[in-house]
């Protein structure tokens, strides 16, 4: 895939790159190398400063950033501009945490003294999606960077200048030359960098099969990696629930980013007691959405971010239509210029087909029917994705069982899920392994060292 800005509302090539030559890779790992020699010694207090500057300079520049982002991959300007400042927010939170996430813990053992250190490792290597090309990289750069560790940014090829102005935001809030470096490369070119000596990690989000390959590489090559992978996550209503804030709620949770998103609900599974006053309101909530142009602000889906995507959906909602799936309203790519798909509604969808549970990313969603809890949580978790997932029910016993049984990373309970600098993120299955954000994600790329001081006895002479 070509290394370009190509702009998903027109189809029009707005700029390309050339990639990375063999001698620019080579003078960008080496400098990498060298930079993480002094990074790791400075102070926290020197990284807080130029973290917080970060976050000043995306505060003060989100609209220039959010018009970049809905520029390459189309999402609506205002979500753009909301993830600008979402960024800086994880920068602040890290600015002002990362020392005490990573203090010295003190255990005692019959040592003298015992304790565990964190230390950083060196370079990481982000593999890195293009369906928030600003938080996705953000997330992982601002532990990383606060950890000591030094970047290197292979971003999605659609989204190029936004790698390079996250490079120079960086830059530009102090942090040494070489602490973190955008490479312009493809994919093919992953492998070699990843077996380089001087990249000691990875971290990948993206999509099952860029995981997979990762993952393998760096096996082979005994390297720490943490993947966020797909997600199929189901959003639950059961009878107590608070029906028209969930309704609303469901069509923000599947629509969001253009539906483009691990997270976003996919898979709507309501009880049957409520399930035709769901159906209602949620069909004509996803009728009332505008598709358009994502610089209007009425707007509330753009364009998907390339034609692929497009032809990808289009082929999943056929194919549930031909194993017996209804479509309540869209269903089909809009008769215009650009990556348009009409918001789509489907039921009837044979829980036993694959497309049932399979990732869908765009704004289509499934409708489910159900009995009970129990029969709500085995369909639920009847999928190789384990990312997200919510319930919405007021009964309390209810929720402790919907925490304690569904398979996810996180279950939100009367609410969308949405990542928080705060609180841990990731998934279990085959929605990948390992933790960013909160004290987990800044503590998966350091050494966890065990320090133990025994007393040291003064040695004595025999003097027989």
């Amino acid at each position: 895939m070509a290394i370009a800005t190509i702009n998903p509302t027109t189809g029009e090539t707005v700029k390309t790159f050339e990639e990375l030559t063999a001698a620019q890779i080579e003078t960008k790992l080496q400098l990498a190398a060298g930079t993480f020699q002094t990074l790791r010694h400075t102070a926290f207090a020197d990284r807080a400063r130029s973290m917080t500057r970060a976050a000043e300079i995306l505060e003060t520049e989100k609209n220039a950033f959010g018009r970049l982002m809905t520029t390459e991959m189309g999402k609506p300007l205002k979500a753009a501009i909301s993830e600008a400042e979402k960024c800086a927010w994880v920068c602040r939170y890290y600015a002002e945490n990362a020392e005490r996430h990573l203090a010295d813990e003190v255990v005692k053992t019959n040592a003298q003294r015992s304790y565990i250190k964190f230390q950083p490792l060196g370079p990481v290597l982000a593999v890195m999606p293009w369906n928030f090309p600003f938080w996705q990289v953000f997330r992982f750069a601002a532990p990383a960077l606060m950890a000591g560790n030094v970047g290197l940014l292979k971003h999605a090829s659609n989204v190029p200048q936004c790698a390079l102005a996250i490079e120079d935001t960086f830059r530009r809030a102090g942090f040494p030359e070489g602490a973190f470096q955008t490479l312009l490369i493809g994919s093919d070119k992953v492998e070699h960098i990843l077996k380089d000596a001087r990249v000691v990690a990875a971290t990948l989000t993206g999509s099952e099969p860029a995981g997979a390959s990762v993952a393998t590489i760096a096996g082979k090559e005994i390297k720490k990696t943490v993947l966020e992978l797909g997600g199929s996550d189901p959003f639950i209503v059961m009878p107590s629930a608070n029906l028209k804030e969930a309704v609303t709620t469901a069509v923000k949770a599947r629509t969001i980013n253009n539906g483009q998103s691990c997270i976003a609900a996919k898979r709507f599974i309501v009880a049957s007691e409520v399930y035709d006053e769901f159906e209602r309101g949620f069909v004509d909530q996803m009728k009332a959405l505008i598709v358009g142009d994502p610089f209007e602000e009425k707007t509330d889906i753009g364009p998907l971010a390339t034609p692929q995507i497009v032809k990808d959906l289009d082929e999943q909602v056929q194919k549930a239509v031909a194993s017996g799936a209804r479509v309540l309203t869209g269903g089909k790519r809009l008769d215009r210029s650009g990556n348009f798909y009409e918001p789509t509604v489907l039921v009837d969808v044979d829980p036993a087909t694959e497309v049932s549970c399979e990732e869908i990313f765009g704004p289509v969603a499934m409708l489910f029917r159900v009995k009970n809890i129990d029969e709500a949580i085995r369909l639920a978790n009847a999928t190789p994705f384990g990312l997200g997932s919510a319930a919405w029910t007021n009964d309390a016993k209810e929720q402790q069982q919907f925490i304690d049984e569904l398979q996810a990373g996180s279950v939100f309970i009367n609410g969308m899920v949405a990542s928080d600098p705060r609180l841990p993120f990731g998934g279990v299955k085959h929605s990948g392994y390992g933790r960013e954000l909160a004290e987990f994600g800044i503590r998966e790329f350091v050494n966890i060292k065990t320090v133990w001081i025994g007393e040291s006895k003064a040695s004595t002479e025999d003097t027989e």
